[in-house]
């Protein structure tokens, strides 16, 4: 009888188990019953703002995890150094990936504040620890909301779909009371540099501006709807449904050769969370 090569039983269960972590939400949202194959992450994110323009983020209530941000205090690289982003004013300059500054046109903003005991996965921020990426990036913690989508390897990938539970886990605010997010439109979709990652600017469209606690801001400023092309494909899971049918698809073939329409997010996971666990060897 053949037997696997640690490498490949590494790779299948880093593979198994990054998808279940990113998986988990979304089978709740959708009525699986899959308790006894997934780790269990609280339902979606409430995406509905009250009167005063905060959203509540308890674990009751289902929400859009296509709502990218920035959590306050991320710094922006900007010609005249980092700033924060919640001090980037609309007219200021940022720095793009392909080194042309560029003013800001809008700054959406949303503030959750918890209804529930616990944060949803949808609000809970990823952190993209220091030089989770490669030897220089981030050059600090990147906190993003887990619909916020780095760009890497000519692709825009979300931060949710890179958790690997070292590297790249949820991170709860220390306070556990509200968390705030800010994010960046400039006149295209461009890729910016976040604690020196790339992740995207803001891509207005659909109505998703109604999702920030500004929203009227924008709608004043740009009555007309906007239009923008994606700076890059964005890949992942089109659904919970997709996400699950890989998980499953790989629990039970682990080894071997299929077709793989989501390869760039597999691809991006497998180097990030190899390079986690090098990490950890090398500091033990």
């Amino acid at each position: 009888m053949s037997t696997k090569r640690p490498s490949q039983l590494d790779h299948a269960r880093r593979h198994f188990l990054g998808l279940a972590a990113a998986t988990g939400a979304r089978v709740a949202a959708m009525g699986i019953a899959a308790s006894t194959i997934l780790p269990s992450f609280s339902a979606q994110a409430h995406q509905g703002g009250n009167e005063q323009g905060e959203n509540q983020g308890g674990n009751e209530q289902g929400g859009n995890s296509r709502h990218p941000c920035f959590l306050r205090g991320t710094s922006i690289l900007t010609p005249t150094g980092e700033v924060r982003v919640e001090d980037i004013q609309i007219g200021d300059l940022v720095g793009t990936a392909h080194g042309r500054a560029m003013p800001v046109k809008w700054i959406g903003r949303t503030l959750y504040k918890r209804s529930g005991r616990s944060w949803n996965s949808d609000v809970v921020p990823i952190r993209i620890s220091r030089h989770a990426l490669d030897d220089r990036t981030p050059h600090r913690d990147l906190y993003l909301s887990p619909g916020h989508a780095l760009f890497i390897d000519g692709d825009l990938i979300l931060a949710k779909f890179l958790v690997n539970g070292i590297s790249i886990v949820p991170a709860p605010p220390a306070d556990g009371e509200a968390i705030e997010y800010f994010h960046v439109m400039l006149e295209s979709h461009e890729v910016i540099l976040a604690e020196g990652a790339p992740a995207e600017s803001y891509l207005p469209g659909g109505g998703n501006h109604e999702h920030f606690t500004n929203f009227a801001e924008f709608a004043r400023l740009y009555p007309d709807s906007l239009a923008m092309k994606p700076f890059a494909p964005v890949v992942g899971f089109e659904s919970g449904r997709d996400h699950l049918k890989a998980l499953l698809r790989l629990g039970m073939h682990p080894f071997e050769p299929v077709s793989d329409p989501y390869e760039p997010v597999h691809r991006a996971y497998e180097r990030i969370a190899a390079r986690a666990e090098q990490q950890v060897v090398a500091a033990g």
